[in-house]
């Protein structure tokens, strides 16, 4: 078994928790879509990244009350703040134990989709 990496972006359209919590659960739930993913066993960590104009909430609080992932590690940053970079983007990073023939899929959405062609 190795471990790989699936990144989601997606933008939030306010900086409120509704928002953050909103855009949080949409983009995990399309990335376990997308992958195949069935539940939490073979997750080994979640990083959450905010560009600096979101920070009314920790994105990693939703899945933790919605899908009970009390046994996940999560960690939530912020982002560089890097001159006309994309602004309200939360990012996600999944560290996924899988076999080596497995082939991750990037998932991009809303004003994030313009982060990757």
């Amino acid at each position: 078994m190795i471990t790989k990496g699936i990144r989601g972006a997606i933008t939030v359209e306010e900086n409120t928790s509704k928002a953050l919590e909103d855009a949080t659960l949409e983009l995990l739930c399309e990335m376990f879509e997308q992958n195949g993913i069935k539940g939490t066993k073979n997750i080994s960590h979640v990083i959450f990244t905010t560009t600096n104009d979101l920070n009314a909430d920790f994105p990693a609080k939703f899945p933790r009350l919605e899908f009970g992932w009390d046994d996940v590690a999560m960690m939530c940053y912020h982002e560089l703040d890097v001159p006309n970079s994309l602004k309200m983007c939360l990012r996600i990073l999944i560290v996924y134990n899988c076999n080596e023939d497995f082939e991750p899929k990037f998932v991009y959405l809303k004003g994030a989709s313009n982060l990757r062609k």
